[in-house]
């Protein structure tokens, strides 16, 4: 990540020049988007549709968010969701990575990762009530401007060094002090196997969240108009996903089981919970949990009869090859 700050700058400098943003095509903002040309950021790529549906909008609000003659936390506030000028689904995340590439010695990036990280470690700075999205930018992107500095190091080392200060927490087995069996031939297959199902399981699931049954009742939780309930940021860990009742005053912590113990995964559940209840939920808001597998054993199954805030949920893969039909 790290490494190809030049080859990623290279490229995509020269987009987000002002003088070149009236030929932006929808095309090349989308591959921006994409990990594996920006090299540094996840998820970015599930909004590439929503963002370039106006291409006018974005090229203005882009024009806007590089303009280095007005206050960044004036540009900030012009496009925050609501304003005439927004452009929907392009939040803090995509807004301060543009930032980034375009200005990498001024502006960090203020994302899931980041902020995770900078709680994690002590940094994350307090908001006055009532602060702007921009004014909040401002001082976050002071913290990382100082953290830059006492570290001396630029500002995408220290956007993939966040990554690493929070990737330690995101296999919660090595938390526990837990290690992946060994196994070997047929067995390594399907351990595998099984493992790629579960990375894939969760990115389906906030993909097609609408689709799903827990969509009918719940929504991913959000903040300033972004999506943030996909692997939330907390000082305890990231959050699988954090979702929000529809109609009523409930929060839902969903945890994917994957290798880890069905205790370790029970345990982990009622932590975030813990966590949601202090710090996010409001008072007299419920917090739930939910734990979904691909099976259920007796030891997760005897721990949440004495959870009854927690329940199980299975998912199913139905995978099949077929002959197609002759002519």
């Amino acid at each position: 990540m790290i490494a190809d700050r030049d080859g990623v700058l290279a490229r995509y400098q020269p987009t987000f020049r002002s003088e070149n943003l009236p030929k932006l095509t929808a095309d090349e903002f989308k591959s921006f988007l994409v990990f594996r040309n920006n090299r540094h950021w996840v998820g970015l790529h599930r909004k590439g549709p929503e963002v370039c549906a106006d291409m006018p909008r974005l090229r203005n609000a882009l024009a806007l968010l590089v303009d280095e003659s007005r206050p960044i936390a004036e540009r900030i506030n012009d496009l925050a969701p609501g304003r005439p000028k927004a452009v929907s689904g392009m939040g803090r995340g995509i807004m301060t990575a543009v930032l980034l590439v375009a200005f990498p010695d001024k502006y960090g990036v203020w994302n899931n990762t980041s902020q995770g990280a900078m709680e994690q470690l002590g940094v994350w700075p307090e908001f006055d009530r009532g602060m702007t999205l921009g004014a909040r930018y401002a001082r976050v992107n002071s913290v990382i401007l100082e953290v830059a500095r006492e570290l001396e190091v630029d500002l995408w080392t220290l956007d993939g060094l966040w990554w690493r200060a929070v990737s330690t927490d995101s296999v919660d087995a090595a938390v526990e002090s837990e290690s992946v069996p060994e196994v070997t031939g047929e067995a390594q297959a399907q351990f595998e196997s099984s493992f790629g199902l579960e990375r894939h399981l969760h990115d389906f699931l906030v993909d097609n969240w609408d689709n799903t049954d827990l969509g009918r009742d719940w929504v991913l939780h959000s903040e300033d108009g972004e999506v943030v309930g996909y692997e939330y940021p907390t000082p305890i860990g990231r959050i699988d996903l954090l979702a929000r009742h529809k109609r009523e005053k409930r929060w839902l912590v969903v945890e994917l089981k994957r290798e880890q113990s069905s205790d370790s995964t029970v345990g982990q559940a009622l932590r975030y919970m813990g966590y949601v209840r202090e710090h996010v939920a409001e008072k007299g808001e419920q917090v739930e949990g939910l734990i979904i597998s691909h099976s259920g054993d007796d030891k997760i199954r005897y721990a949440l009869e004495m959870t009854p805030a927690v329940n199980l949920m299975l998912y199913e893969v139905d995978f099949r090859l077929r002959p197609a039909k002759r002519s």
